[in-house]
């Protein structure tokens, strides 16, 4: 089975959008916010929203997505605190009709209604929902709520030690994702993405967190930010702050990505950061696309990038491909086993 662990619903119905700009129109102009939540979306129009994610997952070979709402479409620097649960709430639900609506292909991961100097116990009880009532295996957990100003602690402050307390409870495994950037020092996808999946890298190396929470674990995305070209300095800088060896100290919890979209990128994850913390992903249809011209093949078609890195193994294909996101989204492995999909060994 061939799991992607990281796709985004980038192709909602129009329906939510006019509900969002009605929702925040709303804080100015009461008179403009929306009277329901009813969305009026039909399972059919579900279902034709996510025709180009099956086709993309028939013609490049991969069989499941965990799935999530769109990440820029979080924002969670947009609004109130209340804009942000209700849309939080929203965005959830549609995810999951589409993951009862075609069980095969998607399992839900939820967004969390965070938004700036708001404690991140306040997300709990969403979390608790998505689990609980939605049947989620994982939640996107925005390191910085503020959209590119980092605001908020780091990921390793004692604030956030419910939210991970219930995490741990709940067997949830966090991606580190942030949203939509509003500092235009930085672009979404190429700059505050990239500086946030390494910012969270460092903030681990320099906290002690799994100390205090040994089952939790996180994803950090698109191939770990900038942390695998950089391996030596983490390194380096772990044992000059008399911390264990990296790879002792971080990587029993902290896994990366293959949204990394060429060949070098891939073989430079796959050569550089351990095989059980690497986890198959595309992001599609999400960051960069269209046809890359130097391959004449879309640019987050990542199985292809994977299938020929020839120093792999058979065992760590697998892991890559299944194995290590089942180790660590365990409800992702208890479904898979409920519907008969055996772990292979070798």
């Amino acid at each position: 089975m061939i799991i992607d662990i990281h796709g985004h619903y980038t192709t909602e119905p129009a329906a939510m959008h006019t509900f969002r700009d009605k929702q925040l129109a709303g804080l100015v102009d009461s008179a403009r916010k929306p009277t329901t939540t009813d969305l009026g979306i039909s399972d059919e129009q579900v279902l034709k929203s996510v025709e180009k994610q099956l086709a993309f997952q028939k013609a490049r070979g991969s069989d499941l997505t965990v799935f999530s709402p769109r990440a820029s479409g979080m924002a969670h620097h947009i609004g109130t605190e209340a804009t942000s649960i209700e849309w939080t709430r929203l965005s959830n639900d549609i995810i999951h009709r589409i993951c009862t609506l075609l069980p095969d292909n998607f399992i839900g991961v939820g967004q969390l209604p965070q938004h700036p100097g708001a404690a991140p116990k306040e997300s709990i009880p969403e979390l608790v929902r998505m689990v609980k009532e939605l049947g989620f295996v994982g939640v996107n957990v925005n390191p910085d709520p503020s959209g590119g100003y980092w605001t908020g602690a780091p990921i390793t402050d004692k604030s956030w030690y419910p939210l991970y307390e219930k995490m741990a409870e709940l067997e949830v495994p966090g991606m580190i994702h942030v949203s939509s950037s509003c500092n235009p020092n930085f672009h979404a996808t190429g700059a505050h993405y990239i500086n946030a999946d390494t910012t969270a890298f460092m903030q681990l190396i320099q906290g002690n967190l799994f100390n205090d929470f040994p089952t939790l674990k996180f994803v950090i995305p698109h191939g770990g930010g900038a942390v695998p070209y950089h391996w030596g300095r983490y390194r380096g800088l772990c044992l000059n702050m008399k911390k264990p060896p990296l790879v002792e100290y971080l990587m029993k919890n902290v896994y990366f990505d293959t949204c990394v979209y060429h060949l070098p990128g891939i073989e430079l994850l796959t050569k550089v950061i351990p095989m059980d913390n690497i986890l198959f992903a595309s992001e599609m249809v999400g960051a960069v696309q269209g046809i890359d011209p130097e391959t004449g093949f879309d640019y987050d078609d990542t199985k292809r990038y994977i299938d020929q890195v020839g120093t792999l193994s058979e065992a760590n294909r697998y892991k890559i491909f299944e194995g290590n996101a089942r180790d660590v989204y365990p409800l992702l492995d208890r479904e898979l086993t409920r519907r008969g999909h055996a772990r292979q060994t070798f």
